[in-house]
């Protein structure tokens, strides 16, 4: 089941993952509670990601989503 990715701030679309990158982002991001449906990313997480082994389709993705910025809070939701 894909996962869509979401500007927290402005609720834009900013693109879908597998279950099995989505998986991946569980297993190396910190969540702040069972309930929890986002993440922070800057550049320093998607290195560590990359660095980690993540899928390059999936590391492309979330540069392009940074697009320059400093940081972002990234929400997933199953739709």
């Amino acid at each position: 089941m894909p996962v869509h990715l979401f500007d927290k701030t402005t609720q834009r679309q900013l693109g879908t993952i597998s279950d099995t990158q989505f998986r991946f982002l569980v297993d190396e991001l910190e969540e702040e509670s069972p309930t929890d449906t986002d993440y922070y990313l800057d550049a320093n997480t998607v290195d560590m990601l990359e660095e980690d082994g993540a899928d390059p389709a999936l590391v492309q993705m979330l540069r392009q989503i940074l697009d320059g910025r400093d940081g972002m809070d990234v929400q997933w939701k199953r739709v």
